[in-house]
């Protein structure tokens, strides 16, 4: 079940992230719902493969990428802010 939810969690992100929905705000919950999922496995799983290994490996470096994004994303508009004016 948890890794059923955290696919759903996943899958909306991605829609999210291709409508440019507020991509920051995207990228700032998306640290702890993927962080938060190592612990669970962790105290979920009684035996642990080279599968689970890498899974937990490629979410470490999806945080390290979210916190990348998050950092170097403006947080105003990406549109021209040219005004009338100039």
């Amino acid at each position: 079940m948890p890794v059923t939810l955290a696919g759903v969690g996943y899958a909306g992100a991605l829609v999210l992230f291709f409508l440019d929905y507020r991509r920051r705000l995207l990228y700032l919950v998306g640290i702890p719902y993927t962080a938060v999922q190592i612990p669970i496995w962790l105290v979920v799983k009684s035996e642990y493969g080279v599968v689970d290994y890498v899974d937990k490996a490629v979410q470490v470096v999806l945080i390290l990428v979210l916190i990348y994004l998050y950092l170097n994303t403006p947080s105003g508009s990406t549109g021209d802010t040219a005004t009338a004016a100039d």
